[in-house]
């Protein structure tokens, strides 16, 4: 199956999500995809204070997109040492707002963070992905206390609540906030688009900035061709293919 997703959705990013929205529509048809919703984006765009934004949303859910809760404001405003301090240095640009926290505020950003998001959709969250695919171990703790159903990071979706792998492999993703990344990102995503043919389930994420790039449109719009065989799935359709999934006993 096929797994696409549009990161960073909410009011700051509006019109590049709208743009995403409409290319995936494009590949995988409508309602095929999944959103991950963030609550207030660095602070400054509270989407409880957007309620035009929220309906788009809502209208958005009822023609089948998956929302997900990503996050509360997706900056990490933690101290990090050890592995931590290099992936929050590596792998993100001070947005693993998950890496750090203790199990307590993990959870205090959870419940804030699923409370916002539902009342926009009306709707339970289809689970939650930690901003930069980071988790510390404060934050897994906290997401299958808190029951979500589904979780995924750079290798693999999971179900928090019994540990279960879902689905292994890489995301494939495009990075537009430097000139190497975008070049690293061009070229993984098309070796991927070969290398990855042999997996079970192939997902695709799309950022709000790669709107802007359009080298990284088009080799999305390539990604997406490339695997116009799969179907189209939701990540939900994922507890319902477990049995021929994840090894016996194989957790997280």
């Amino acid at each position: 199956m096929l797994l696409a997703s549009i990161h960073d959705v909410g009011p700051r990013f509006e019109s590049e999500v709208d743009r995403l929205a409409g290319r995936l529509e494009a590949h995988v048809g409508s309602g095929r995809f999944a959103m991950l919703v963030v609550p207030d984006h660095w602070g400054e765009a509270p989407l409880s204070a957007a309620p035009a934004f929220a309906a788009k949303l809502r209208h958005w859910a009822d023609n089948g997109v998956e929302m997900f809760l990503h996050g509360w404001s997706h900056r990490d405003d933690s101290a990090h040492d050890g592995t931590a301090a290099w992936k929050a240095k590596h792998m993100t640009a001070g947005e693993g707002e998950f890496l750090g926290l203790d199990q307590a505020e993990a959870t205090r950003r959870l419940r804030a963070g699923r409370a916002v998001v539902e009342n926009a959709i009306g709707r339970p969250v289809a689970g939650f992905i930690a901003p930069a695919w980071l988790y510390g171990p404060g934050a897994r703790a906290a997401i299958a206390a808190e029951r979500f159903p589904l979780a995924e990071d750079h290798m693999r979706v999971w179900d928090p609540i019994s540990g279960a792998v879902l689905a292994r492999g890489p995301v494939i993703t495009w990075a537009s906030r430097s000139r190497g990344r975008t070049v690293s990102s061009l070229a993984f995503a098309a070796l991927a688009r070969t290398a990855l043919k042999p997996l079970r389930t192939i997902r695709i994420a799309v950022h709000p900035g790669d709107a802007h790039v359009p080298a990284l449109l088009r080799s999305i719009d390539a990604t997406f061709a490339a695997f116009s065989g799969r179907k189209a799935a939701h990540y939900a359709d994922l507890h319902g293919t477990a049995r021929g999934g994840p090894v016996r006993g194989e957790v997280v």
